[in-house]
């Protein structure tokens, strides 16, 4: 795995992750608002500046060009001081990231949040199978140092509290790595 680039860095950069449905842009804005650190919902930032490739009709979202992404985030993600909301996290360069957060839900708070959403079928199954696999948990962990990967349950607004709060003590501790 590559070197960890923290050391330039003033601020650090935290990667939130998970199944859709699971708190990341929630968790992401009030950690954002309690430690005055960017946060980059990538789902936004791909729509607004266009980094896809088209419309995927089945699974009814973008289909992300994750070289454009990567390239539209560099200098920020140099800089330091950015909350990165998205649900995946294989594609982000390993030296970006000082935490890694994999958000986890409950498989029927999940599926009452993605229904409300208005998920249906192979998009519903999908995301509901991922959680269930702990496809994102892995995903992390084979994509960056296990050290800095860490998973916290998020089914209730009790949670996200208390997730917020550990990352905002661990913000307010954080020393770049020389």
């Amino acid at each position: 795995m590559a070197q960890n680039n923290s050391g330039r860095r003033r601020r650090p950069n935290i990667l939130i992750t998970g199944t859709p449905g699971t708190g990341k842009t929630t968790t992401s804005s009030a950690l954002a608002e309690a430690t005055q650190l960017r946060h980059i919902n990538v789902g936004e930032l791909v729509k607004d500046k266009k980094l896809h490739d088209g419309w995927d009709d089945t699974l009814d979202c973008y289909i992300i060009n994750e070289d454009l992404v990567c390239d539209e985030l560099e200098d920020m993600m140099e800089a330091g001081g950015n909350i990165v909301d998205h649900h995946g996290c294989d594609f982000f360069p390993e030296r970006w990231f000082d935490r890694v957060v994999v958000l986890q839900t409950n498989n029927t708070v999940l599926y009452d949040r993605l229904s409300r959403r208005g998920y249906t079928g192979q998009k519903l199954t999908n995301n509901i199978e991922c959680e269930i696999f702990q496809i994102l948990l892995e995903e992390a962990k084979e994509s960056y140092s296990e050290d800095i990967v860490v998973a916290l349950r998020s089914d209730s607004v009790e949670d996200i509290s208390r997730n917020v709060e550990m990352m905002s003590n661990w913000i307010s501790s954080w020393n770049p790595v020389s």
